[in-house]
Order: structure tokens, then sequence, then C-alpha cells
């Protein structure tokens, strides 16, 4: 039935044995979805988040479902080289090796173009883009240390393609994850390495209705096919796909997570 959302699915061993990174993995959104997604599929992750309280409660709440030995946590803010570097070195160190990292960091906001401040243009960019590219960097250097291959998957939105007012911040970084992903891949392929994006329409969490208003959510819910928006882990079961071997000859792609029409 349009509007009713869809039984959740339950975990079959995807990522048995693997080991993962997951940026922006605190609070309620995909980030936090794909983490929970990825022990349920039996991968052992390592999260990160900006949000150093959040990032301890979502640890903590996953370490007693799951097991303390299955999740480990570093804050890490993607605009600092630094903390990217800090957090790629712990994942090695815990793990001695990687699989998969998931790149889920972005910020959004709304400002109409011709009032926008360089700041809140900046601000977009170097999270949304900047982060996605320290991250990209940094597993690409992890795996090509390691010699055994690994997948990324970068988050990107379907803003990267279509148009919205208010959001030429936020699409043009998102565009900018779209090509980085492509170009990334092209490189990653001699080490063995796959690079996917996800690009969801609209994924309904509790960050987004704070940053967003009732009208524009209800006008974007509007244009999806179902009537309704996705909920966050039926974007993360995607990313699950692009991280399993399900997706082994697909590199360079971004996969649209929507059912919204133009």
């Amino acid at each position: 039935m349009s509007g009713t959302a869809p039984r959740y699915v339950p975990g079959h061993g995807l990522l048995g044995g693997r080991t993962a990174v997951i940026t922006a993995a605190a609070g309620a959104g995909i980030g936090r979805a794909t983490a929970r997604r990825f022990l349920e599929e039996g991968a052992r992750i390592l999260i990160s988040d900006a949000h150093t309280r959040r990032l301890k409660e979502t640890e903590e709440a996953l370490a007693g479902e799951f097991g303390a030995d299955t999740v480990a946590a570093v804050p890490c803010d993607v605009t600092r080289e630094a903390q990217v570097q800090s957090l790629f070195a712990e994942a090695v160190r815990l793990h001695g090796a990687l699989d998969v990292v998931v790149n889920n960091a972005g910020l959004g906001g709304t400002a109409a173009l011709a009032d926008m401040t360089d700041e809140q243009w900046s601000r977009v960019v170097d999270v949304t883009l900047g982060g996605t590219f320290r991250c990209n960097r940094a597993a690409l250097r992890a795996f090509r240390d390691s010699g055994r291959g690994g997948v990324i998957v970068n988050n990107a939105s379907v803003l990267g393609w279509r148009a919205q007012a208010g959001q030429a911040h936020y699409a043009a970084a998102k565009a900018g994850v779209m090509a980085l992903t492509r170009c990334a891949a092209v490189e990653a392929a001699e080490y063995g390495v796959r690079v996917n994006a996800v690009a969801p329409s609209l994924a309904l969490h509790p960050h987004l209705v704070k940053v967003t208003s009732a009208a524009v959510l209800e006008e974007l819910t509007a244009r999806e096919a179902f009537g309704r928006p996705a909920e966050p882990w039926e974007v993360a079961n995607v990313i699950v796909f692009l991280a399993s071997g399900y997706s082994s000859y697909m590199t360079g792609e971004t996969v649209s997570v929507s059912s919204q029409h133009p």
C-alpha cells in the first residue's frame, strides 16, 4: 500500500568477517542505520562522528545489543585532516586492515543563492565534499598499503542531479561527491578497490525534520511514488549491497535510492 513502510529486512551474513569504518554514524539517520545493518550482516565496525556525546551513546547502545567486540568509536571532524588520519590509524590498529569504508558525513542547510554567505557555502562544501575527499584519500592509502583490496561507499544525493531552491551549496557538493566517486574508482581499480555512491532522495530522520520546514517536507514527500519518505535503513540496505560481494563488478557508479518522479 502506498505510504506504508515495508517490513524490516533481517540480516543474511552478507558482510561476515568484514571490518568497516562508518562516518557520521551517531544520531538517528542513515549513518546509524548503516552501522546497525553492517552489524546485522556480520561486520565489525568502527564508527565516527563529530558529536562526541551522541557517538558514545550510539557505541554503547550498539555494543550492548551486538557485543562490545563488534563496535568501536572514534570522534572525528572530517574537515580536520589530523582527525581523519587518526580515525584510519585506529581502524588499522584495531583490525589490522580494513575491508569497507562508508563516507556518510555531510552538512545541509537552506539559503537562497543571492543571499548566501561565503561562510554558508564554504561550510557545507567543506564538510560534504571536502570531508568525503579526505576520507576517500585516507581509505585509498589504507587499502593500497594493505594490498588486500576493499570497498568505499560514498553518500551523495539526488540533488547532485536535480535542482531545488535554496540548495545550491548542498547540490554542488553532492554533485562533486558523484564526480569524486567516478574519478576515485578509476584510480582505485589498480589496488583492487571498488568505489561507488548512493544518492537518496528523501530519507526522514530527526535532524532533517529540525532543519527543513514542514511545508518543504510535505512537498518533497508528494513527489515520491510511494507517498512516503524512505526509512534510513532502506538506504542502508543499498549501502550493504554495494559493500558486499553482490556488487563485485560495480565501480564508479552512483545508485539512486529514490521513488521520486520529476
